[in-house]
């Protein structure tokens, strides 16, 4: 029997994830958060985790590296990768939003300047509303930009909207709700479906039971 690999980022998805592979009777007992391992095995399941970048995770699922991987949707939005998007895991719940500066006024003679580190979502975000932009792609800490004139608002995630209050900004808009998705790979699901739907299952049954 082939192994199954699924792709992880490393951080609270993961570790939420291996609690509820723990539920479903898959164990890697060499796996601890502290540890600097990227791969882990259950030998009796023949299931393999692999740790990589969390936006990389789709990636690797769509080109057959990993046969499963669990991934924010924010990061498939973004990614835009051809694979299955099975279930929606109901952790790692956050919103993207558009985001500026207390008593915001839209300057009406040029476009606004929106500045993210998810240039994808933003765009599909202001193409629906037919609203011209310019973006502006950072790598760092976006709440920056607004207060130093960078742009006008800012498109991120927000979980609790701390770290937006304490920067003096504060939500104008919602873009959509996003958790932890299970994603698994075109082919993957064919030619090892068996093993794919068993987990699939399992997952979706202690879901359940939780809710």
């Amino acid at each position: 029997m082939d192994y199954v690999n699924i792709a992880l980022g490393k951080g609270r998805l993961a570790e939420k994830a291996f609690v509820w592979f723990e539920k479903i009777g898959i164990c890697f007992p060499e796996y601890n958060k502290k540890s600097r391992k990227l791969i882990f095995v259950d030998e009796t399941e023949k299931i393999r985790v692999v740790f990589v970048k969390a936006s990389d995770v789709p990636i690797y699922v769509e080109q057959g590296a990993a046969d499963i991987g669990i991934a924010g949707k924010d990061t498939l939005i973004e990614s835009k990768a051809n694979v299955y998007e099975i279930m929606d895991l109901g952790f790692g719940k956050c919103k993207f939003s558009v985001a500026a500066p207390k008593g915001f006024e839209e300057k009406l003679d040029r476009k606004r300047k929106v500045a993210t580190k998810y240039p994808k979502v933003a765009k599909n975000h202001y193409e629906k509303k037919g609203e011209p932009i310019e973006i502006i792609k950072l790598n760092g800490s976006v709440e920056l930009a607004p207060i130093i004139g960078l742009s006008d608002v800012i498109v991120d995630i927000v979980e609790t909207g701390t770290t937006l209050k304490e920067n003096g900004l504060e939500v104008i808009e919602d873009i959509c709700e996003i958790s932890a998705r299970l994603i698994v790979n075109k082919v993957s699901f064919k030619t090892k479906n068996e093993q794919i739907y068993k987990i699939i299952k399992g997952l979706k049954n202690s879901l359940e039971k939780s809710i």
